[in-house]
């Protein structure tokens, strides 16, 4: 999993939760598979930007809005230099 998709996902299940959407409710309501949806929460798979989009729709909030923030990220494939 990248840490991508994982935060993606985390911030998608916060907001749902905030939303009072149970996961089937949310699923339900935008037109997803409930299986689909607790994969992209648990950060299993990248979900695309059309996605993203109505997932936000159903969430009333703005896609930019889910995503992390990219300073928090570190690159893939990034390894921190070592001290000593």
């Amino acid at each position: 999993m990248s840490e991508l998709a994982t935060t993606l996902g985390r911030n998608i299940r916060e907001t749902r939760k905030k939303n009072g959407f149970s996961q089937d409710a949310f699923a339900l309501a935008a037109g997803i598979d409930r299986s689909y949806i607790g994969r992209v929460e648990r950060g299993e798979v990248n979900i695309t930007v059309e996605k993203l989009y109505e997932i936000a729709a159903v969430l009333q909030c703005e896609p930019t809005f889910l995503l992390p923030d990219q300073t928090t990220l570190e690159p893939e494939g990034h390894k921190p230099a070592k001290s000593g």
